[in-house]
């Protein structure tokens, strides 16, 4: 089975699939920004307009492909519950299901765009997000264990500047900042860079550099070494961006230094409040 708890991902598929719904709402409400000033709305919902299925079917599929993506992120977690073997055929099954739902959508909304320049602009990014919540999941894993180690008196003291316990993390930070926009930017078309001067530096990069830095100070405190291998990798980028782009992609080290300390500080404030708290339970 995919899920072994069936209740919990019923109640949390009809939770996310609601939110879905209303995520639909709102970005219809914002394509349409005529109704502020008493236009008619439309029921197509769509970003384009031109959808080969009449308004009122286009709403219906709409709301129904939303509340499928919602309930497929609401239930996300769960295929990484499991161990062992199953994971990975599990991530897959997931992750196909989800393609597909957004294929359909997409689809739907914009069925006179060539699919190769579809596929660039909704499913790579889908992809990209998909393996580096994978992939972070994976690093929390790791560090759960050196956790474990460290209760059972297993693990070794800490490192200078916890350089040990970062490493896993700087991998991720090389991926999320080097990689990643390196890809993006190679298939970005010339004309609309959506991908590398939206998606990239007001989505992705914050949303991972500010998780995977939570999530590392959640564990293991303050890591000075983990924002400054997020800017190192960054400027690697921002340096071999310029010998086939002319973009100015200065910010980006802002963005990588902000959200990633920011995270790890608030990580570790989390974990200094849950130390406290436990000492004062046992005294």
């Amino acid at each position: 089975m995919l899920i072994d708890d069936q209740k919990q991902a019923l109640v949390r598929a009809l939770v996310g699939g609601v939110l879905g719904m209303a995520a639909f709402l709102l970005l219809s409400w914002l394509t349409q920004p005529g109704w502020l000033f008493g236009a008619k709305p439309s029921l197509s919902f769509t970003f384009c307009y031109n959808s080969r299925v009449p308004e009122a079917l286009g709403a219906v599929l709409g709301f129904l492909l939303w509340f499928l993506f919602g309930a497929q992120v609401g239930i996300a977690t769960l295929p990484f519950a499991g161990g062992g073997r199953s994971l990975l055929p599990r991530s897959l099954v997931h992750f196909s299901v989800m393609a597909l739902t957004l294929g359909a959508w997409v689809l739907l909304n914009f069925p006179y765009e060539p699919l190769p320049g579809l596929a660039l602009t909704f499913l790579l990014p889908f992809t990209l997000i998909y393996i580096l919540i994978w992939l972070g999941r994976w690093v929390g894993w790791y560090a759960e264990i050196a956790q474990i180690r460290e209760r059972l008196g297993l693990s070794p003291t800490p490192s200078l500047w916890k350089w040990r316990e970062t490493l896993p993390h700087m991998a991720f930070s090389l991926l999320l900042c080097l990689l990643v926009p390196t890809v993006l930017r190679w298939c970005d078309p010339s004309d609309v860079p959506v991908l590398s001067v939206l998606f990239y530096p007001y989505l992705l990069l914050p949303m991972g550099g500010f998780c995977s830095g939570y999530s590392l100070g959640k564990r293991q405190g303050f890591c000075p070494l983990y924002p400054l291998s997020c800017v190192i990798s960054t400027a690697l980028f921002v340096l071999t961006a310029k010998l086939y782009s002319h973009m100015a992609d200065g910010p980006l080290l802002v963005i990588a230094l902000g959200f990633s300390l920011t995270g790890n500080l608030l990580g570790a404030g989390m974990k200094a409040l849950r130390q406290k708290g436990g000492r004062h339970e046992q005294a």
